[in-house]
């Protein structure tokens, strides 16, 4: 196959891929807590070709003899973004935002079978029946996965509370019907340092990989986040980070990179038959 048509080809598929992600960014932009991903590229193997080692130009050429011949591009990374999102008012008891960006909520999760511990940044929660113990309510997330505790444990709020109160320590305070207060859970926040090792898992949240695996110490990777009174923030939540115009004027620069390498293999198609026109 003709070399500019192998670079427009390769070049179009990963510029399918960012935009895909510039999609899923605007999809969720009304999504509590997301943070967008942002594409980067790097360029494939470059070949150089000595097709004009005869040619010598008056005074000295001034070029390397031959030309260098790209592969095209491909997608280097999908860089997690963890800037703040804007923070919106609710004044629901059950609605926490965090304030600082590389801090995520624990929750409990099944996959395949099999509980484990995810991340998220959507702090919109709510109340379930308690199955483990009767008479009290689970604190879960929309789809019903369990919040932790900064002890890794459910967090579990008396039927006949009457409000809940988030303390400048984290801890969540439920205030029965007598007026009596009990102590629910300080909320679980788990503090990331390197982000980009994090896996997505679908449903906004995020999963640590195997760190062994990878080389990292899982001291290296992640940690429990210190609450400060300022931390979490109750009766608020954290809106996306996701720009509406910047993205469309991604999403604009990238269908045109994509309609340009496709004119190139419609112009090598082209000179391909004018080729084979003179042969016959």
């Amino acid at each position: 196959m003709n070399t500019s048509m192998i670079a427009g080809a390769v070049t179009m598929g990963q510029l399918q891929k960012k935009i895909d992600t510039i999609s899923n960014n605007v999809a969720n932009v009304n999504t509590n807590g997301f943070k967008r991903r942002e594409a980067t590229f790097s360029d494939l193997l470059f070949q150089q070709v000595y097709n004009q080692t005869n040619l010598q130009m008056e005074g000295g050429r001034l070029t390397p003899d031959g030309i260098r011949v790209g592969s095209g591009a491909r997608l280097a990374q999908t860089a997690l973004r963890l800037e703040q999102g804007s923070l919106l008012t609710t004044e629901r008891e059950l609605d926490f935002a965090l304030t600082e960006r590389d801090v995520f909520f624990q929750i409990e999760a099944v996959v395949g079978g099999e509980v484990t511990e995810q991340l998220t940044r959507d702090g919109a929660f709510y109340l379930t029946e308690s199955v483990d113990n009767p008479g009290e309510w689970s604190i879960v997330t929309s789809d019903g996965s369990f919040v932790l505790s900064a002890t890794g444990e459910r967090m579990n709020v008396p039927e006949n509370f009457q409000s809940l109160e988030l303390a400048g320590n984290g801890m969540l305070v439920a205030t029965l019907e007598d007026g009596a207060q009990q102590d629910v859970g300080q909320i679980g926040l788990t503090r990331v340092l390197k982000p980009q090792l994090l896996t997505a898992t679908g449903d906004n949240r995020y999963a640590v990989p195997n760190l062994a695996e990878l080389g990292f110490d899982e001291a290296d990777v992640i940690e429990a986040a210190a609450i400060t009174p300022q931390l979490v923030q109750q009766g608020v939540l954290e809106g996306s980070n996701v720009d509406l115009s910047n993205e469309m004027n991604e999403l604009i620069q990238a269908q045109r990179h994509f309609q340009f390498n496709g004119q190139s293999i419609s112009i090598a198609d082209d000179m391909a038959g004018l080729i084979n026109g003179i042969r016959r």
